[in-house]
């Protein structure tokens, strides 16, 4: 069934002639030649995507997208916003009232169609993860929310989570330090056919080699000096459930070879035993190191590395994900004033802009400890920068953003201003000039990158 889209725009020939354009491309279209009219269709279909143009008598763009972002049923809908008045102004009202996308007049085709499978594209991930989380959170309300974040980047790890869960292939997660690989691995069997059954974790760099493999497979009595009685390891104990295997590389040469084993037949023995256990288990393994590099050094089995990546997760650091910062702080600030008897107050305007220039070496566990401990100093009060030493006066651990505390002695709105074009700078240089790409990196529709590109005198 193809996707329908409504356009709606007070000229009547460029409505035709957008609307002939989009059914060449397969779509099925509905019209509307005003805001008024639209919102009677908008009554009686739910349309997968709405082209509007911008200025219109009576009704324009912004009162359509303020009506349909207050109506449940519509706010989901992604809608492309067509004007002539290219202003940046325009562009920033247009996306602050939820705009997907925003296009001049005149337009290619080319770019209206590229534009319109974008959006659907976007509007079916959206979907799926509403999907995802509502059966997630059904699934275990202990962990429902724990997985935060509405960026690109997460949405696309969410997709990835909803497609792997109910098989029982094994996931390799990627991801550096503090990225949230475990929740990413409790969110994987939360989704499955197993999330009744055991999840049991094991932290392959806590533990010595020689424990370690008792912990794994366990032992029999006499196996060792100290075995005084036969002990279960946790691939029994995840029968039926799932095993993760949080920094898989750490592995000795001696157990790689014993997991792969256990990966191919599902078999094992314990330590000092004879007897061969056939065990009913999903593996999930993580890793904060490259592992095709450690490969290619010889310290890791590639039979191994095969086995445990069919399928991929790579969980994005935070600095790639700005956009999730402010709902993680105050996912935290909510969670920590509760757990301390106090009340959530929130964050000042300086404390936010320190929060979104720090460069998060540690990622998301950072700053939960960050927010916890700013929590605990602030008593109940609003959270200011005083309250996070690291974000304020240690800019950036890996260099790369150091030294944003010149913005903290200018007016608000020139601080603002000022980190607005040094992050479209980065993300410009990041992106190797690839203005498309900086967008992605920024959350930001490719024509509003442009005009602020002009407003701030950066040069192609």
């Amino acid at each position: 069934m193809s996707e329908t889209i409504l356009i709606i725009d007070d000229e009547a020939n460029l409505l035709k002639t957008l609307a002939a354009i989009l059914r060449a491309r397969g779509y099925e279209t509905l019209e509307a030649l005003n805001g008024e009219e639209a919102l009677e269709l908008l009554k009686r279909v739910t349309p997968d995507l709405v082209f509007s143009d911008w200025k219109m008598p009576r009704m324009g763009g912004a009162e359509i997208l303020e009506h349909m972002g207050n109506e449940p049923r519509l706010s989901a809908i992604p809608v492309i916003v067509i004007t002539a008045f290219g202003s940046s102004h325009t562009a920033i009202e247009a996306v602050r009232l939820g705009a997907y996308d925003f296009i001049t007049k005149p337009f290619d085709m080319e770019e209206i169609a590229l534009t319109a499978k974008r959006a659907l594209g976007h509007s079916s991930l959206n979907r799926e993860v509403t999907q995802l989380r509502a059966q997630m959170d059904h699934g275990s309300a202990a962990g429902a929310g724990r997985l935060v974040g509405s960026s690109r980047a997460m949405l696309d790890v969410f997709k990835m989570i909803g497609k792997v869960a109910e098989t029982d292939s094994t996931v390799l997660i990627c991801g550096e330090s503090g990225t949230g690989k475990e929740l990413v691995a409790e969110a994987v069997h939360r989704y499955s056919q197993r999330k009744d059954k055991p999840f049991v974790v094991v932290n392959c760099a806590a533990l010595p080699e020689t424990l370690l493999e008792s912990e794994l497979f366990g032992h029999e009595r006499g196996a060792f000096t100290g075995a005084v009685a036969r002990k279960a390891g946790r691939f029994e104990a995840a029968e039926g459930g799932t095993i993760f295997l949080d920094e898989i590389a750490e592995l000795s040469p001696n157990l790689q070879a014993k997991l792969l084993r256990v990966l191919q037949e599902h078999t094992f023995e314990r330590i000092g035993g004879t007897e061969t256990i056939r065990g009913d288990f999903r593996v999930l393994a993580a890793t904060n190191r490259d592992l095709e590099a450690c490969v290619r050094e010889k310290v890791f089995r590639e039979d191994l590395f095969y086995r445990l990546n069919v399928v991929c997760i790579s969980v994005p650091p935070l600095r790639e994900r700005r956009s999730d910062i402010v709902p993680l702080a105050e996912h935290f600030l909510s969670r920590y004033s509760e757990e301390n008897g106090l009340p959530t107050v929130g964050f000042s305007d300086d404390a936010i802009l320190a929060l979104q220039t720090y460069s998060y070496p540690g990622n998301v566990r950072e700053l939960e400890n960050m927010v916890e401990r700013a929590v605990l100093l602030a008593r109940g009060r609003v959270l200011m920068p005083s309250h996070f030493p690291g974000a304020v006066s240690q800019a950036g651990g890996d260099g790369a953003d150091a030294n944003h505390a010149e913005f903290f002695h200018l007016p608000f709105h020139k601080a603002v201003a000022a980190l607005e074009k040094r992050m479209i700078e980065n993300a410009l240089r990041e992106a190797g000039g690839n203005k498309t790409e900086a967008a992605n990196r920024l959350q930001i529709n490719r024509r509003l990158l442009y005009n602020k590109m002009v407003e701030h005198g950066i040069e192609d």
